[in-house]
């Protein structure tokens, strides 16, 4: 308890410095390359922190969030269209618009689907996934079917062209963390806590699970969705198949459970590991598809080995160790013996 101030103290300098580092990235390696790399890595790090708000907190597995994202490109884009809104910095402010919209849906989807559980919920998600991607390539006049949806082009290019949309990203990621920390540390995060150890317990000591998955629910959706829009608009042009893709759905959650489920930082560290390395393979052997046999491969290693995360496991070895590195415990004290003799008694 003593050292309690000096870890809060370390542990704050530490996330001062990983956020200083954050927004000096475009300036460190200023080229594209880089750069491009960067807003992926910060995508996913909102996204897989936006998923973990719903599934790590409420244990309720989504694996249909690809949808949400898919979504809210679409909603930018179609506003921007509509509007008739030129390139520039003046669409990162309809984003949270798109957010709005995702949330809608979100509501609407998620006052069904919560009403199942396990398997159910999953397999409900994943068809909503679907649902939606064959409505974008459907929905012809609206979306463009097939053909896709155009964004405007950008007023800036250059080296200079990656740079406002990692500083989009980065701000949406740090919405999510803050988001996060206020979840977890509040009365609503404790009873999404209590709804994923035992959501009947939860129910029965007056936890309103019904209200709080709900609102889980749309937080993770309206996130995805905004982050889906400033995707949308850094691509320029999207397509069904690649924008509502199952691949991205899986992604945040594999980075969730690697990292560790329910934790704050565990998402942001399995975003740092996966996508890097995932984009890395994409680049060099994209044609062969051996990416895929990379997340595959993770997949397999974190269910066997680290079936808690890599946080949560890290934890529990150092703990593991302070105990066995620890001052001994001091020997029980051998019991007294009386210090006056007892007298016997006759008859």
């Amino acid at each position: 308890m003593k050292n309690l101030p000096r870890l809060r103290l370390i542990q704050g300098a530490g996330v001062v410095a990983v956020f200083a580092v954050a927004l000096a990235v475009p300036a460190l390696a200023p080229d594209p390359a880089t750069t491009n790399i960067a807003v992926f890595t910060m995508m996913y790090i909102g996204l897989a922190t936006a998923w973990n708000i719903m599934g790590g907190y409420t244990g309720y597995i989504s694996l249909g969030h690809a949808g949400f994202f898919g979504f809210g490109a679409y909603a930018l884009g179609l506003l921007l269209t509509h509007l008739k809104i030129a390139g520039g910095y003046e669409p990162f402010l309809l984003v949270p618009v798109a957010g709005l919209l995702t949330a809608v849906l979100a509501l609407g989807i998620g006052w069904f689907a919560l009403r199942t559980r396990a398997a159910t919920f999953v397999i409900v998600t994943i068809a909503f996934m679907f649902m939606l991607q064959l409505l974008a390539e459907n929905l012809v006049g609206l979306t463009g079917g097939g053909a896709g949806l155009s964004f405007p082009s950008p007023t800036w290019s250059g080296d200079f062209f990656n740079t406002p949309y990692y500083y989009a990203m980065f701000l949406l990621a740090a919405v999510g963390l803050g988001a996060s920390w206020l979840i977890r540390n509040s009365k609503f995060g404790l009873g999404l806590l209590a709804i994923r150890d035992d959501e009947d317990k939860a129910l029965a000591v007056g936890v309103p699970t019904g209200a709080f998955k709900l609102t889980a629910f749309v937080i993770s959706a309206t996130l995805v969705g905004m982050i889906g829009g400033v995707y949308g608009y850094y691509v320029t042009y999207i397509y069904p198949q690649f924008v509502v893709d199952p691949l991205i759905g899986i992604s945040m959650v594999l980075m969730v459970f690697l990292g560790g489920l329910g934790t704050l930082s565990g998402p942001v560290l399995g975003a740092l590991i996966l996508e890097p390395s995932q984009l890395w393979l994409a680049y060099n052997y994209g044609a062969s598809k051996l990416y895929l046999v990379f997340y595959a491969a993770v997949f397999l290693i974190v269910i066997l080995l680290l079936p808690r995360g890599i946080i949560p496991s890290a934890l529990e070895l150092l703990e593991r160790w302070r105990t066995r590195s620890g001052p001994a415990a001091p020997a029980p004290a051998a019991p007294s013996t009386p210090s006056t003799p007892v007298k016997a008694v006759t008859p």
